[in-house]
């Protein structure tokens, strides 16, 4: 189905970005997409069903199927400097590796866990993931895979707060980035990664309205994150997952839309989504595309302008 957007233009420096496009929904079939990750090696992308269990796989030559199912609840996905597959497991509760093999990632491949515990104390969720061109990987520890059943296994903390953790995987070193943000969830590079976006979504699970539903930026000092502000709020709904562009500007999630927002927080436009957005990716081959995992459905839309690597 491809339909032509109502898109909310709220700067004039959004117009030539999206000027023609046009969102197209690619497949559906999932309960909460999440997680989607471009695979250039097939052309296809991979994402997370994670109240089913399962991770999904499309393509333009395939369409939509199963690529794994029983996968303990994953969620947010990347590839490392190696082109092998992360993954953020509610369920081992873990951030675990896909080895690429021949230049494939197989679903059969046996996976191996890289870090699932800190200090001797088992992580809460990892939630989404991000890989430094140093190769050092990044990742958010919320607790929603612990909190029921529904999208990983109910369980006390051990770690009694939530984080955002960096990985060395050349020494295996795991440490604490930032313990600064309530519940920290999508994250994402500036291009010339001094800066790190992350956003705090502990409005989540809240019923009393309070909460955060804002991205905060960091600066990037070595392993840490450092000076945090508030960069933009979001509403209706969280900034669950975003990516940035070669120019800076960030597309995140939201309840309604895909909303963008230029480097100096400028509200630049929205691109309505008829599901609520849970996490997206540029892919494509000019990685133009991006990529929408939006409740049921996976979409996409094609812009004039291209996906920060």
């Amino acid at each position: 189905m491809t339909t032509l957007l109502p898109i909310q233009i709220e700067d004039d420096r959004l117009a030539p970005v999206v000027h023609g496009a046009k969102l197209e929904r690619l497949c559906t079939g999932a309960l909460w997409s999440e997680g989607p990750v471009w695979l250039a090696h097939d052309q296809s992308v991979l994402w997370s069903d994670i109240p089913n269990n399962r991770m999904l796989r499309w393509s333009a030559e395939d369409g939509m199927s199963v690529w794994r199912d029983q996968v303990e609840f994953t969620n947010g996905h990347a590839l490392d400097a190696d082109g092998n597959l992360l993954h953020c497991s509610h369920g081992q509760r873990a951030l675990v590796r896909t080895p690429l093999v021949n230049g494939q990632l197989l679903a059969s491949t046996p996976d191996q866990v890289l870090a699932d515990r800190f200090d001797g104390k088992r992580l809460n969720s990892p939630n989404d993931v991000v890989v430094k061109r140093d190769g050092t990987i990044w990742f958010t520890d919320p607790p929603y895979g612990i909190l029921s059943n529904h999208e990983g296994h109910q369980a006390e903390s051990e770690l009694g707060g939530n984080y955002v953790f960096c990985f060395d995987p050349a020494t295996g070193r795991l440490n604490v980035a930032s313990d600064w943000l309530e519940e920290p969830n999508g994250l994402a590079f500036s291009p010339d990664e001094s800066l790190l976006y992350v956003s705090d979504t502990s409005a989540a699970v809240r019923t009393d309205g309070s909460g955060n539903h804002h991205i905060v930026v960091f600066e990037v000092q070595c392993n840490r994150l450092e000076n945090p502000r508030v960069f933009a709020t979001i509403s209706p709904g969280l900034s669950d997952g975003f990516r940035l562009d070669t120019q800076g500007w960030i597309y995140t999630s939201s309840g309604d839309s895909v909303q963008i927002f230029h480097p100096d927080g400028t509200l630049l436009g929205k691109i309505p989504v008829p599901e609520k957005v849970g996490n997206l990716t540029f892919g494509g081959p000019g990685r133009d595309a991006l990529f929408i995992a939006a409740t049921t459905s996976l979409y996409r839309i094609v812009l004039n302008t291209q996906g920060n690597k």
